[in-house]
């Protein structure tokens, strides 16, 4: 999970019962931590494996996310791995210009459910999914979308080339904004004063077990309200919804970004799992079982591009009748980017369970191919040019040959990154992107 204002599940809460032996730490505003340093002001997110506060770092007067790991063995032994890349991270930019979140601290601490390592970094913002989301699903100004790509480009370079990592689970989640889309809720900007004790009655995790039951019945609520809402709009009748309201207007927001979230990362030479990569993100060779390396992170940036630019994902794969998941999403890469070469579509571990021996799929036999540039044009919306430029920076990073993908290093270089739409804004902290990108070893 990521250390965003917005991280974790957006649906629901982590709920009390995880908190017993073995699991979460009960955190109450006001605790301290690592003898005193860190004082917890408010909780932030949660994931399978932890909570993520927003602490008071009283040494450097600075806020900063605290990642507190369930204190089982398993997810200890997740977080050491994580703490390690992070190090690795952290040692590699002590100017901390890679747009990679940095690793401020780590310890240990023992609470009634077991002994918790915990994780200090850097405070962030909120995810690029949330802004999509902000954004009502509409796509970003290609502006906009080009000035976050070059961050994480510039992340995935240093990730790559300089320390051989593959992160192996990029998506909007896990790319954090330097600051919050709302100031109110940027500690900083919104000057907020640190809480350094426990107020009187302070109560688990900031609300009671009262409190977690009434938010869940209240959203509950708001669903049937929505799922009503939308019953009457496709019976005719009236009814809003994100979907029948205009983009908002993200002037005044700092799209500048940082990969996040390295639970899942690996070193290229010292791989742990097969199947990697969040469905929607996941590269063809990686459903193949044909092995993977830097380029499955490029397949995912590709993805997460066409998804800041239409608001859509760009495969949302489902199983039907008579085929899986993995086959529909097999279909849905080539009706976009046409028939994948015999030669790899036979040469993954699991090739036969999809395709026949001449390369075609066994359970789809109609595909109904729709080009990128096409696609962009017909449902997006986009301008010829603008359709054809785009495409031509996204299809060689979705290349089915992972090794004829460019690196992030070369995509850095591409003409698209540097082109301006002379109907949308500005880009905002250009001046911080060209030194990051001056750094570049060619």
């Amino acid at each position: 999970m990521s250390c965003s204002s917005s991280s974790g599940s957006e649906e629901d809460d982590e709920g009390i019962d995880s908190y017993r032996k073995g699991g979460y730490h009960a955190v109450r505003i006001g605790d301290p931590f690592a003898g005193g340093r860190y004082i917890a002001q408010r909780k932030l997110g949660w994931g399978q494996f932890s909570t993520v506060w927003l602490a008071y770092d009283t040494q450097s007067s600075n806020y900063v996310a605290l990642k507190i790991q369930k204190s089982a063995q398993q997810f200890a032994q997740a977080a050491l791995h994580e703490i390690e890349v992070l190090l690795s991270i952290a040692d590699g930019d002590p100017s901390n210009s890679k747009c990679v979140v940095r690793l401020i601290d780590h310890f240990k601490h023992t609470g009634p459910n077991g002994q918790h390592l915990c994780m200090v970094l850097e405070f962030l913002g909120d995810s690029l999914l949330r802004l999509i989301r902000f954004n009502r699903y509409k796509g970003l100004q290609l502006n906009k979308v080009r000035e976050i790509c070059k961050c994480i480009l510039i992340g995935l370079d240093y990730l790559h080339r300089e320390l051989g990592i593959i992160h192996t689970d990029l998506k909007p989640e896990n790319i954090l904004l330097f600051s919050t889309i709302d100031p109110a809720k940027d500690p900083v900007r919104s000057g907020l004063t640190p809480i350094l004790e426990r107020p009187e009655g302070g109560t688990l995790n900031g609300g009671s077990t009262m409190n977690i039951i009434e938010k869940k019945l209240k959203r509950r609520a708001r669903r049937a309200v929505a799922n009503i809402s939308v019953r009457r709009v496709s019976m005719g009748g009236g009814g809003g919804g994100e979907a029948g309201k205009s983009a908002r207007s993200l002037d005044g927001i700092d799209v500048r970004c940082k990969v996040v979230d390295f639970g899942n990362a690996c070193w290229a030479d010292k791989q742990f799992a097969e199947e990697i990569q969040t469905r929607q993100y996941r590269a063809p060779e990686v459903i193949l079982r044909a092995g993977y390396s830097f380029s499955v992170d490029m397949w995912s940036f590709a993805c997460t591009a066409f998804e800041l630019a239409t608001g859509d994902m760009m495969f949302a794969p489902k199983s039907g009748q008579g085929f899986s998941e993995d086959e529909d999403h097999l279909a849905l890469m080539m009706e976009l980017l046409g028939k994948m070469p015999r030669k790899i579509a036979i040469g993954g571990a699991q090739s036969k369970d999809f395709f026949d021996r001449h390369g075609d799929l066994k359970r789809i036999r109609r595909l109904k191919f729709w080009p990128l540039d096409r696609l962009l044009v017909d449902k997006y919306n986009f301008s010829e040019s603008d359709a054809r430029e785009f495409a031509d920076f996204l299809c060689p990073l979705l290349d089915f040959s992972p090794e004829k993908r460019p690196t992030a290093q070369q995509c850095l270089q591409h003409p698209w990154l540097n082109l301006r739409s002379s109907d949308q804004n500005e880009m905002h902290g250009q001046s911080d992107l060209d030194v990051g990108m001056s750094n570049l070893q060619m």
